[in-house]
């Protein structure tokens, strides 16, 4: 639709897959593309376009899921600063062909510096992708979606010590993760620099304050969000009623900003332990009951314990130098019981606890309690 001198565009696509290929294995596919608004002007010259907007898609950094990376030294932002070089090459070949062109004190091809944004964003997705930066796209968007996935098996209940011994029992595995180009734009300042130059005979108004040669589109910056939720859960309900949970958690987000070069990378575990109990048919002396004054229900408990250790990391790209900026380890317990008084009359007993110790030494240890008795009464029928 153009109106008032201007053509706005949207897309956004959803694919969502569930397959049933053994009876007991559930799998669960999905993927995202990209979701971006275009602006163009009434009239259409395509020496001024403007396009802009954000864009998102689904993809898989499980490569490097489980690489060593603390705030002392990381192995995949040591191989994002080595695929640098790497990316500059490639750039600089496609550019001038098989002309020769020159290179910087720290070897890097004049007009791809190593802290080009046309270098560093191809270097930081194949460094947390874990592909070969010989290999990895130059073009910032991407096609093909990678599917994420969940996956739920229930097969070991057809084993007899199983069936004998459990009501359920379940393992449950999942992954997802993301790219995101935060408000990219055209460069309205660009100007095509010349292949058939050298670097020192390029007119100056081809190159950025930093001597690289201008990119077409700026990015703010680029987001990899990754997320085992969960990693691996164990679910099981034994014939005696009571219920058991075991999961564990990990994710990791990672934010390249282009306005100053650092990376802050944030990383979180999480360990859940969890417990339940049905005291089925338990009686109760209530006038609420009427005249025989006994309330036959089941009570039902459940009490989770879970440690969380968040941490927060800047890197700098042209020092080694990280930094811990922010992070938590986060104990707590939860317990709730509930008992239903009649069909509409449920009273909810609870008890919150949780105690957080800060990765700063600027910030002070903080207990969190709540507790409390609630009464639930339901309108409907």
């Amino acid at each position: 639709m153009a109106r008032n001198g201007a053509l706005n565009a949207e897309g956004h696509m959803a694919i969502a897959i569930e397959m049933k290929q053994l009876k007991e294995v559930l799998v669960g596919l999905a993927n995202t593309t990209d979701s971006n608004g275009d602006g163009l002007s009434n009239v259409y010259n395509s020496l001024i376009q403007n396009t802009y907007g954000n864009y998102n898609i689904s993809t898989s950094l499980i490569k490097t899921a489980f690489s060593q990376s603390d705030e002392n030294s990381s192995q995949p932002f040591d191989k994002f600063k080595t695929n640098r070089l790497v990316v500059a090459n490639r750039l600089a070949r496609e550019f001038y062909g098989s002309s020769p062109y020159s290179l910087d004190s720290e070897g890097f091809p004049e007009g791809f510096g190593k802290n080009s944004q046309s270098v560093l964003l191809p270097s930081f997705l194949a460094a947390y992708s874990g592909e070969n930066s010989k290999n990895i796209s130059l073009n910032a968007f991407r096609d093909i979606p990678i599917p994420n996935w969940t996956l739920k098996y229930t097969g070991l209940m057809r084993n007899k010590w199983f069936k004998k011994r459990f009501k359920r029992f379940s393992l449950t595995h999942g992954y997802n993760a993301s790219y995101t180009i935060n408000q990219f734009r055209t460069n309205l300042d660009y100007v095509a620099a010349d292949p058939n130059l050298d670097y020192s005979s390029q007119a100056l108004d081809t190159k950025d304050q930093s001597g690289n040669y201008k990119a077409q589109t700026l990015y703010s910056n680029v987001n990899l969000v990754e997320q085992f939720s969960p990693l691996v859960k164990i679910d099981m309900e034994m014939k005696s009623s009571v219920k058991l949970t075991a999961e564990i958690k990990k994710d990791r987000s990672l934010s390249l900003s282009f306005d100053n070069n650092l990376l802050t990378e944030i990383q979180g575990d999480e360990y859940v332990f969890g417990l339940g109990y049905r005291i089925k048919d338990l009686r109760i002396r209530s006038k609420l009951a009427g005249p025989r004054n006994i309330i036959k229900s089941d009570l039902n408990m459940k009490a989770d314990i879970s440690i969380r250790n968040n941490k927060t990391i800047i890197r700098y790209l042209d020092l080694d130098n990280n930094q811990v900026s922010a992070g938590q380890t986060i104990w707590s317990m939860r317990y709730s019981a509930d008992y239903a008084f009649s069909k509409n009359l449920t009273a909810i007993l609870y008890f919150d606890y949780a105690f957080s110790e800060y990765a700063i030494s600027t910030a002070f240890p903080q207990t969190t309690i709540r507790s409390g008795f609630t009464l639930r009464y339901n309108f409907g029928n």
